[in-house]
């Protein structure tokens, strides 16, 4: 655990938790997450745009039912690796043993994505940059094979997965991003790829699992907290398209966790299933209706009303689509706003406030980030169960039981 100081003299601890690097991260919001959690005292709670899942691992920790959910495939990877695993991490040894033992060989990611030192420069035999040095592609394409070959459970599977993501990610040369590769070899690209055990959890809370459109997800789920975070259409008009299109900024992810050896266009190799025609988010959407609305506010008001939790917790960026004047509209439709922290000061904006105009006024000025806890008014008139979806990968055939005793 980590002990941080947030606002003043009071002091919670952090669960520490594992993840990539990631635009999107929520590293540096959890102390705040928690501690509006822990305001609300409730026990289960929805984490609706999981990413790397650090909050979904935190909130695990600390003694939450977690309902994780998120679009992309490798997030319900690491979802399940955290959340779901039954197995204690002494029967995972000796398998990431027998995977670091593999030979590397020339596969479908060395051809797309590994490139040689070349005096320091990142260019492949195509080239172009690659994200990768080919001595920890060709260990990828050996590695990966093996655990398709090795037909293990669901959750099993994506414990490698997860090994094997947070392993390439220590060894890469970007940026923490897959849109765009340095023009030089990073120092740690020259490491060699070695999976370690993630750092398993217990699941006794029984935690759930999710995939798909959040807006498909949310009629499945009802808990006592929502935590969203999702991604903002940009208000920058010279940028219309999006500030961020995390599913084209980690399209190599996606292709790790399915092994599906997709077509690929463009420079840095994306998949054609993450150009910005098919995978764009509409949170993410800079166009208005057809009533002159912006779509990524009304996502951001559908979002707040159709959600079963009677708190929700909001992240919202100054350099979103929504407008705080339009926010407040969409969190007043929907209920009440208990506290709003402006993260980047470590300051509770609603101290001393008395008028919702203030917080307003303040979110105005550019390059600001605030958490909202808004308590609902009203709840949509459902008795619900939640029905997890599980990942599904493909399979193989492999004497499992014999890499388990460090057989090849």
């Amino acid at each position: 655990m980590e002990n941080l100081s947030l606002f003043g003299d009071q002091l919670f601890d952090v669960p520490k938790t594992e993840g990539i690097k990631y635009a999107g991260s929520k590293l540096k919001l959890l102390p705040h997450i928690l501690r509006l959690i822990r305001k609300t005292k409730t026990k289960t709670v929805f984490d609706g745009f999981a990413g790397t899942t650090r909050v979904s691992q935190a909130l695990a920790q600390s003694g939450y039912r977690v309902f994780s959910s998120d679009i992309s495939a490798w997030s319900k990877v690491f979802a399940t690796c955290y959340l779901l695993n039954s197995q204690p991490r002494n029967y995972y040894v000796p398998i990431i043993e027998h995977l670091n033992s593999l030979q590397g060989i020339d596969g479908w990611f060395t051809e797309h994505y590994g490139g040689d030192p070349n005096e320091g420069y990142s260019i492949g035999p195509d080239g172009l940059k690659k994200p990768w040095q080919r001595h920890n592609t060709r260990k990828l394409d050996a590695i990966r094979n093996e655990i398709d070959r090795l037909n293990l459970p669901e959750e099993e599977c994506s414990v490698l997965l997860t090994s094997l993501i947070l392993a390439l990610d220590s060894v890469d040369s970007t940026l923490g991003h897959f849109a765009s590769y340095l023009n030089e070899w990073s120092a740690r690209s020259y490491n060699p790829l070695l999976l370690k055990v993630p750092k398993l959890l217990n699941p006794e809370f029984g935690h759930r699992v999710y995939s798909g459109d959040v807006f498909d997800v949310l009629p499945q789920v009802e808990s006592d907290v929502a935590y969203f975070d999702p991604p903002y259409g940009s208000n920058n008009e010279k940028m219309p398209p999006s500030r961020v299109r995390y599913s084209a900024y980690y399209h190599v992810w996606k292709t790790v966790c399915l092994n599906d050896k997709p077509e690929l266009f463009g420079k840095v190799k994306r998949r054609s299933d993450t150009s910005d025609t098919i995978s764009a988010s509409v949170f993410e959407e800079f166009r208005k209706d057809a009533d002159g609305r912006f779509i990524a506010v009304k996502a951001i008001h559908r979002l707040l009303k159709e959600v079963n939790s009677g708190h929700i917790i909001l992240s919202y960026s100054s350099g979103g689509r929504a407008t705080a004047a339009e926010l407040n509209d969409c969190i007043s439709d929907v209920g009440r706003t208990r506290e709003v922290l402006e993260i980047d000061y470590k300051k509770n904006v609603m101290a001393g406030m008395q008028w919702t105009k203030e917080w307003i006024k303040e979110a105005e000025e550019p390059n600001r980030e605030f958490l909202f806890l808004i308590e609902k008014d009203r709840m949509p008139n459902k008795s619900l169960r939640p029905t997890p979806t599980r990942v599904t990968l493909p399979a193989g055939r492999s004497p499992v039981q014999e890499v388990r005793h460090g057989q090849d």
